[in-house]
């Protein structure tokens, strides 16, 4: 064989072994994360000072691969009020007791890889939590001198008259205050939050049995 023709060989060659290479890494792909502890975990309380350290872990193809990403993934909740997670992983509860799903996302090209979800329980003695299987009871009552109706999610009633229902622990419960001919609504007591026209429209999340108080003036 000729110089010449071995020279080309060579190149040809060499160009196929870095061609390789290149493809290699740019056929890599992050095909799954698993988020660690998978049993996820439960807080005795309703206390952000405590926490759990949570992990991310990477499969990767291309050469197959596992790695820790935990610092690389977009770690998310479901239900951020019961509980909240960190970008290093660290999970702890905020303020409502309940149930909340942590999980990991990642960016890899085109596609979003999500993980699998890790429980979180915020219940326990002493959290101030509706025990498992209770129905909180919701009561409206009324004040001030003026007349009015409260209705919603079940309830419906008209000052003087108080009345009530139960509800699943957890569940979260809307009302409207209307007020009769002559009469204007003036405010809710003890809502988790008002909105609407002149705050009329009372969200309660219900955990515990709750009293809400309805004002009309005259």
């Amino acid at each position: 064989m000729s110089r010449k023709w071995f020279s080309i060989l060579a190149l040809i060659a060499a160009a196929t072994f870095f061609l390789s290479l290149s493809n290699c890494g740019f056929n890599s792909h992050l095909l799954s994360i698993q988020v660690q502890p998978a049993a996820g975990g439960t807080f005795g309380a309703a206390d952000p000072s405590l926490y759990f350290v949570f992990q991310a872990f990477g499969t990767y193809n291309h050469p197959p691969r596992t790695v820790n990403i935990t610092n690389q993934v977009d770690w998310q909740s479901d239900n951020p009020q019961v509980a909240q997670v960190s970008t290093a992983g660290i999970v702890s509860p905020n303020v409502n007791c309940g149930l909340a799903n942590i999980f990991a996302t990642l960016q890899d090209g085109n596609n979003v890889v999500v993980s699998n979800s890790a429980p979180i329980t915020v219940d326990g003695v002493g959290s101030g939590c509706t025990s498992p299987g209770n129905e909180p009871i919701l009561t409206v009552s009324f004040s001030g001198l003026g007349m009015g109706t409260v209705t919603g999610s079940g309830i419906s009633c008209t000052s003087p008259s108080s009345c009530s229902d139960q509800f699943v622990a957890g569940t979260t419960v809307t009302l409207t205050a209307a007020p009769l001919a002559g009469s204007t609504f003036a405010s809710w007591t003890n809502c988790s939050s008002t909105s609407g026209a002149g705050n009329s429209v009372c969200t309660v999340l219900l955990e515990n049995n709750t009293t809400v108080t309805a004002a009309f003036n005259q």
